[in-house]
């Protein structure tokens, strides 16, 4: 039996978590299961509100066992046991009762399963979040406040004054350079991705005006910025928000992990491509290295037999309809919902109750399927698994985001660039692979959305492969938090 510890800084603050590992290894002492054919992973989850129970069996599918999505039973190499220490530490906790719980499998069989096995991109847990963006407008009217208050601190990290000062200047240099040569272009084109409610379009733009009036330099006149997002609603905001700018702002609706269909008229002409807490939002999957042998893992989202009485009581419907009504919200809405079922759901308010109610209880049952060859896996649709190699051969027993969205996005984004522009990022990256030994990096839940750290290594990789340089940074005006900033420009 192996036994890992990822959260050992917290193992050594916490005497819950120290006090929680007798009974851990007690239980499983005690327990009718093969230890030779068991791992022990222990995080901490940082994230009060995330998908795992507070201890989990993952299966290890045996390599050569058939497509585990046959239908048949597929044969088993061996199980996981995860755990949550910072749950495990909550006094009151009977650990070896929720270890024994997860090992007998006892709920799982009164569990309602909302999905089939999928790569964890695929989950449903990816389709509530889109949901959640197409559908802010009525999500913050049942709510009573604005996605921006959920987050942690109250607000994003992309509105800061020096940050957008720090970034003009540094326009201001290159085409102040570009000029002196008369190789300026006559339109200047700068794009934010994901401008929340347009404070940091505000803030930077309003920077801008300062800074080139007491330069004399009269590049505002010749600015374009433009403003892309997910969210309808978002943009709209946005859009009031910087309508003292007029025609130096547009506006454009995009999918960030399809740029070329939206902003492809742009390849070659950005000087500054700004993105802020963009990646962290975008679906992935997680692949993993377990005694030489690689794993995707998939994942199948669920309501505990508890969690789908309750809400079944709450609305009066039977339990074996949730399944096909969450379905269906996904599908056409919550105010399509209401209007086609007016009986369950009187109006769309009631909807989006429901829908929170779903979230707030949904969970993910996990587990791993090998990977037969890089090669065969798909990142993007035009990225295969074989650049993975060099990181998982690199730390042995691993597992790590494969952060699909982020590449398609960030592979989109570098051909954007003019010679000399630059993109700047600030998201939850991991700089390292190594760190993913150290700490539990999401999926973690907000209001209606899910938070996922980044594989920057992953994404620097990318980039050099294609002939940027990409460097990462702490994000200055935030010496203590978790937020990095990224940049990347073409390689000299």
């Amino acid at each position: 039996m192996d036994i890992e510890v990822r959260a050992v800084r917290k193992l050594r603050e916490s005497a819950g978590a120290q006090a929680a590992i007798g009974p851990l290894v007690g239980a499983l002492c005690a327990a009718d299961v093969d230890l030779t054919r068991l791992r022990v992973s222990c995080d901490w989850i940082q994230y009060k509100n995330n998908f795992r129970d507070t201890v989990m069996v993952r299966p290890v599918i045996a390599a050569g066992a058939g497509s585990p999505d046959s239908g048949a039973e597929a044969a088993v190499d061996g199980y996981e046991l995860a755990v949550d220490l910072r749950r495990c530490a909550q006094p009151g906790t009977d650990v070896a009762a929720v270890v024994n719980a997860a090992l007998t499998d006892a709920d799982a069989g009164a569990n309602v399963w909302l999905e089939p096995w999928v790569p964890g991109s695929a989950s449903c847990v990816w389709r509530f979040n889109a949901l959640y963006w197409q559908a802010l407008a009525i999500w913050e009217k049942a709510t009573g406040r604005e996605y921006e208050h959920a987050l942690p601190g109250g607000e994003s990290d992309a509105r800061n004054a020096a940050t957008a000062r720090d970034l003009i200047l540094d326009l201001f240099k290159v085409w102040d350079e570009l000029a002196a040569r008369r190789a300026l272009p006559e339109a200047l084109y700068v794009i934010e991705l994901g401008v929340g409610n347009g404070g940091q379009a505000r803030t930077w733009l309003d920077a801008f005006t300062e800074l080139d009036r007491r330069h004399g330099r009269d590049y505002y006149r010749r600015l374009h910025y433009l403003m892309g997002d997910y969210s309808a609603h978002v943009l709209d905001r946005a859009r009031q928000e910087v309508a003292h700018h007029g025609d130096h702002v547009s506006g454009l609706v995009l999918e960030a992990t399809r740029l070329t269909g939206s902003v492809g008229f742009l390849a070659g002409k950005a000087f500054l491509v700004y993105i802020s807490n963009v990646y962290d939002n975008l679906p992935t999957d997680e692949v993993a290295s377990i005694r030489g042998r690689v794993y995707l893992v998939q994942t199948r989202a669920y309501l505990s037999a508890p969690a789908a009485a309750r809400i079944a009581e709450q609305f009066g419907v039977a339990e074996r309809e949730l399944a096909p009504l969450t379905e269906r919200l996904l599908r056409i809405g919550p105010e399509l919902l209401s209007e086609s079922l007016p009986g369950k759901f009187a109006d769309p308010g009631a909807a989006v109750l429901f829908w929170q109610a779903v979230w707030g209880a949904l969970r993910q049952a996990e587990r791993y399927v090998p990977l037969e060859g890089l090669d065969t896996y798909q990142v993007t649709p035009s990225l295969t698994g074989e650049i993975l190699r060099p990181l998982l051969a690199a730390e042995g027993d691993v597992r790590m985001h494969v952060s699909n969205g982020a590449l398609a996005s960030f592979a989109d984004t570098l051909p954007l660039l003019h010679p000399f522009g630059q993109v700047a990022c600030h998201d939850l990256f991991l700089t390292g692979t190594d760190q993913y030994g150290t700490g539990f990096y999401g999926p973690g839940k907000y209001d209606g959305s899910t938070v996922n750290w980044v594989n920057g290594p992953l994404l620097a990789l990318l980039a050099n492969r294609r002939g940027f340089q990409v460097g990462f940074s702490q994000f200055k005006e935030r010496p203590g938090a978790n937020i990095k900033t990224l940049t990347a420009q073409v390689r000299d």
